[in-house]
């Protein structure tokens, strides 16, 4: 038995039928030229034989007495039959890329919970999808696995255990288990230790908690300073702040909506290469302008940004166990910004303000805590929670989720079959009625949106905006790649010419109004200063406006004189 996490345990807590908490994946395969039979015989015969090397696919769930601490898991043999089906698709799937067809099964599939008295994971085949244009014959697999068992690095570590880097897959060679015999612990056992466990984690968190609080203070002073709670409106990026309510910030229901879209990774990363940041700021630039277009078709974009909540990991390098080692992070979108640089400009400061924010904080970050009459406590709160529509009362901190995972940046084999498309299905929550989670495959960036069918119904139409906001970058890149023209270093020479003339012009103002405040007084001073100002602007705009056409006057028309009220009124005291 291996006691559940305070993370991992929360994930079932949190569990309702109106938010189901398990994540996974839509993928679709390209068989090989060739192959028969049905491929949900060849993948329960591929997953029977990696069973022994992925621990999260035979365990399941062994509950405390009375529910009073967090469960356990325990050793299970899963019945393949059960775990992995077969689902026949609408004819529909049969025309075209069959994507329309895939999205609406996945959204139908979604809000159904895991059966928790079996191992928390299944695995969907779906026939019924038209040929490949090689003509390979195609197949979907829709996956779910309960997110108390992994988050999204685990999810990427199981899969390396279960796809190959060939069609032809690979051996790999059984240890002889060093486990005891088997048997089951009773009452009194399990309470035992059960606070065992408690007082551990008591300890461990008190020898923690002089470096926990110094951290802490740290991160603090840090994100006030970047706070406009404190701070005031200003030109820093901040993402300690209240988000505006939208119609995605609502009480969810059972229902799901997802839509799905795959773009070049090599172009993303050469815009986050031209653009001097990260992968995943360009990542949110995509979904910060696609937000916006929709949002001016559903009510209007508030004048205040969106704000997502973004999930970092807490795990360390080459940790590849099957457990939630993550947290979650605020960054503003900049949403209000309607020119597209200025908005990766608000991204990148507000990326850089999280980092910098978080920085010290992930080392002492908790995954576990103590748990007994936790469960109590948690389960009744979640549902007073959505029976009295709190989301929609509340203030906000987020707005929706955006989840950046990376992924393998090679194809991938399982059962033969070589995976073209892996799109992520995640989690809704109440208040945040919409959950984008990206990752990298092979050549490709693959979102996954998954979203609240009330609130948002019309998801594919999101999708659609990504790929628009994806040609408004690749625009944008064109332009600042391209090299200069004539008129382009024309209009840089005489602006540089005006700001050195204004620069020097100033200078000559200053001295005059001290000149002359010296002489008559500050308020005299003031007055000429500024009437030298104005006359300085109005030369250098009339000598660096463009040639306008000349307009011969008549010989007896005398010019207009330049004269002053201010300078007039000077003179006479």
């Amino acid at each position: 038995m291996q006691q559940l996490s305070g993370l991992d345990a929360i994930f079932l807590h949190l569990e309702t039928p109106e938010m189901p908490m398990h994540v996974g994946a839509l993928h679709v395969f390209e068989m090989a030229p060739g192959t028969r039979g049905k491929f949900v015989t060849r993948l329960r015969e591929h997953v029977a034989s990696r069973l022994p090397f992925a621990p999260a696919l035979r365990r399941r769930l062994w509950w405390m007495p009375l529910n009073l601490a967090n469960p356990a898991w325990v050793d299970a043999s899963p019945d393949l039959r059960q775990h992995i089906v077969e689902i026949r698709l609408p004819p529909s799937a049969g025309l075209g890329d069959g994507m329309a067809a895939l999205e609406a099964l996945v959204s139908q599939l979604h809000p159904v919970l895991l059966d928790r008295s079996r191992p928390l994971w299944k695995m969907h085949v779906l026939e019924g999808l038209a040929p490949a244009p090689n003509g390979c014959r195609r197949v979907g697999l829709y996956t779910q696995l309960h997110h108390a068992a992994v988050d999204g690095q685990a999810a990427v570590a199981l899969a390396q255990v279960l796809m190959d880097l060939q069609p032809e897959g690979r051996t790999m060679p059984l240890r002889p288990s060093r486990r005891g015999r088997v048997f089951e612990l009773g009452w009194s056992e399990m309470l035992r230790g059960a606070i065992a466990s408690e007082a551990q984690q008591v300890v461990k968190i008190v020898k923690q908690l002089p470096t926990t609080v110094g951290a802490l203070a740290g991160a603090a002073g840090q994100a006030l300073q970047r706070s406009e709670l404190l701070r005031g409106k200003g030109k820093a990026a901040s993402n300690l702040t209240l988000a505006p309510r939208t119609p995605l910030n609502t009480s969810i229901t059972a229902g799901r909506a997802f839509a799905a879209l795959s773009l070049p990774l090599d172009r993303l990363k050469a815009s986050a290469q031209l653009n001097e940041c990260k992968l995943n700021d360009i990542v949110l630039l995509l979904c910060a302008t696609a937000l916006r277009r929709w949002l001016g078709q559903h009510g209007g974009v508030p004048r205040k940004s969106l704000v997502a909540a973004v999930p970092i990991s807490l795990r360390a390098k080459g940790d590849t166990t099957s457990d939630n080692q993550a947290s979650m992070t605020l960054v503003s979108l900049g949403t209000q910004l309607a020119d597209l640089r200025k908005r990766l400009d608000h991204i990148k400061a507000a990326s850089a303000s999280m980092k910098a924010t978080m920085g010290g904080l992930k080392s002492v970050m908790p995954t576990d805590f103590p748990s007994i009459g936790v469960p109590w406590l948690m389960e009744a709160l979640t549902a007073l929670y959505g029976k009295v529509r709190a989301a929609d009362r509340m203030p906000l901190v987020a707005n929706l989720v955006i989840s950046n995972v990376p992924g393998p940046p090679v194809p991938l084999y399982m059962a033969g079959a070589r995976m073209v498309a892996n799109y992520p299905t995640s989690i809704v929550v109440h208040g945040m009625a919409l959950n984008i989670t990206v990752q990298s495959y092979d050549q490709q960036m693959d979102f996954g949106l998954m979203a609240d069918a009330a609130a948002m119904p019309d998801v594919r139409l999101l999708a659609d905006a990504l790929r628009v906001a994806f040609d408004d970058l690749c625009l944008m890149d064109d332009e600042t790649a391209a090299p200069p023209s004539l008129a382009d270093t024309g209009r840089e020479v005489v602006g540089h010419a005006r700001r050195r003339l204004l620069g020097g012009l100033g200078q000559v103002t200053d001295a005059v109004g001290s000149a002359v405040g010296s002489a008559v007084g500050s308020m005299v001073g003031g007055v000429v200063k500024g009437a030298v100002s104005g006359a300085v602007k109005q030369a250098v705009a009339a000598v660096t406006a463009p040639a306008a056409p000349s307009r011969r006057k008549p010989a007896s028309e005398p010019a207009p004189a330049v004269t002053s009220k201010a300078t007039d009124r000077g003179a006479r005291r």
